[in-house]
């Protein structure tokens, strides 16, 4: 293993990345970026959110241009200037969600923008045969003319694939975290794809949080923080712990936990199964108690919280708040009622109405208690959201500020707030602390450690590791739509979560 980027790579190398920089304004994205990808290699490039890969990829993919540093593919420069331009190149790249039109067929959508064409006529069979040559390099069996909407995930995933690999002269491809939402049969079916990929001489970058996935497909990795390559190498030479911690840039021992004093179960789960995920949840939540799941994007989190709030259809098994059972119709607002809130991941797009006011954002699930004859009073809008702006530290020109126009972690907090006035019981936290500054996520933690001690319940989603050590007092990991066992936090390190998050190993 070497630290900072290797400068060479054996065999001829495809893409090489030297000294590359980027900055957004006063933001450092990437700094002195440097190393090199071997003709036919499967590369990991792996890092926390927030490390660079992004940046770093759309520089590749001729989304953004460097401040400095030179590309160089095949051993001759790359600057693309434009998207078309890699593209031209010959950069493909698979989103992480298939973007498909699913009313069009196998072949339509493969060759969509690029249809063959015949005396002004789309071409039918042309575009099938390219269709096949793409699936055929894939080493899978799909009928062109199927309907998109008849495939399985991975079959949508792998047509993803091959409509990129149609682009004609693809010679190196970049999969962004192409089996997060897929369950294992299907990501192993993805996997073998990429592997016929790669054994036909295209080159790959691999990015993934799934370590054992990496482990198995990948010849060689890349790891960024911070916008820096810090450590490069081959990946049969680390075990799945060793790039954990190559990725967390430390290796923490278990970290001691205050226990607190749990009283009378607040919400229980038995076996529960969403329409898509999760596949089996089951926990028991009690009144002063902080649990936290772990698990990658894709595992089945976000569906879960939803599913208990009502949002999804439960297919099967028992939700009961409190000391009733709830049936799997009961919808969100019935759920408030029963006092259970939810802060959405979607911070934007679900949790907050960012054209409105704060006061408004605040109060609008609990309009009644804001309410004099059947009216609100605006009046008494601004009052609670002044004493919440003071109990959270909410930065604000004022209760009539448009929440558009706070910070994430003022917006975030504006999210909080409102399940604060709506007085819940249980709390339903899906990446309470995503993109807000490290001030107010500190807040954040001290807040419902506070909320934790006065009898309040939380359910605590995260994929940050730290994160769930620091603040809570269980945690499972979910892997591919399944919970694992609660464990206390005394038992746990982050490298232990990463690895149990990428289906490598139990967390204890």
């Amino acid at each position: 293993m070497t630290t900072r980027a290797e400068s060479a790579t054996q065999g001829v190398a495809s893409l090489t990345v030297e000294h590359v920089d980027k900055a957004f304004g006063a933001t450092v994205a990437l700094a002195d970026i440097s190393f090199s990808i071997g003709s036919g290699e499967v590369h990991a490039l792996l890092g926390e959110n927030g490390a660079g890969k992004s940046t770093l990829l759309s520089i590749i993919a001729g989304l953004f241009l460097p401040d400095r540093g030179v590309l160089r593919l095949g051993g001759e420069p790359f600057a693309p200037r434009s998207a078309r331009a890699a593209r031209e190149a010959g950069i493909a790249i698979v989103p992480q969600e298939p973007m498909l039109a699913t009313d069009l067929t196998v072949r339509e959508n493969v060759t969509l923008g690029r249809e063959p064409t015949r005396f002004g006529l789309v071409d039918r069979d042309e575009a099938r045969r390219i269709t096949s040559t793409a699936l055929t390099t894939l080493g899978v069996t799909i009928d062109p003319d199927n309907a998109v909407a008849s495939l399985s995930p991975a079959e949508r995933q792998i047509v993803t694939i091959a409509r990129a690999l149609s682009q004609g002269s693809a010679r190196l491809l970049i999969l962004d975290e192409p089996t997060s939402s897929l369950s294992a049969a299907d990501a192993e079916r993805v996997l073998e794809a990429v592997r016929k990929l790669a054994s036909s001489g295209k080159t790959i970058i691999y990015v993934s949080h799934h370590l054992a996935e990496v482990k198995s497909i990948a010849t060689r990795f890349t790891v960024m923080r911070a916008g820096r390559v810090v450590a490069s190498g081959n990946v049969a030479s680390v075990s799945v712990g060793e790039m954990a911690d190559l990725i967390l840039g430390r290796s923490l021992e278990a970290a001691a936990k205050a226990l607190r004093s749990p009283g009378e179960v607040l919400l229980s789960l038995d076996s529960v199964a969403g329409k898509r995920l999760p596949h089996a949840a089951s926990l028991t939540l009690r009144r002063g108690e902080i649990l936290g799941v772990a698990g990658l994007v894709g595992a089945g989190r976000t569906e879960l919280c939803r599913a208990i709030f009502g949002l999804d259809t439960i297919r099967s098994g028992a939700v009961k708040i409190g000391t009733n059972d709830a049936d799997s119709g009961r919808p969100p607002w019935q759920r408030l009622k029963s006092g259970v809130g939810l802060l959405s991941e979607d911070r934007k797009g679900e949790g907050l109405l960012t054209a409105m006011s704060v006061a408004d954002n605040m109060t609008l699930s609990n309009l009644g208690g804001v309410s004099q004859w059947g009216l609100v009073s605006k009046l008494a809008q601004d009052k609670v959201a002044l004493r919440l702006f003071a109990e959270l530290g909410i930065r604000a020109s004022g209760p009539r500020a448009l929440a558009s126009s706070l910070s994430g972690g003022n917006q975030q907090k504006v999210a909080i707030a409102r399940l604060l006035f709506q007085d819940v019981d249980v709390f339903l936290l899906d990446e309470p602390t995503r993109g807000v500054d490290p001030g107010s996520r500190e807040s954040i933690y001290r807040l419902f450690e506070a909320l934790a001690e006065r009898g309040k319940a939380i359910l605590w989603v995260s994929s940050q590791p730290a994160e769930l050590i620091r603040v809570c007092d269980r945690v499972a990991v979910m892997v591919r739509g399944r919970l694992g066992e609660m464990r206390d936090v005394s038992e746990l390190d982050e490298s232990r979560l990463l690895a149990a998050a990428s289906g490598s190993a139990t967390p204890c």
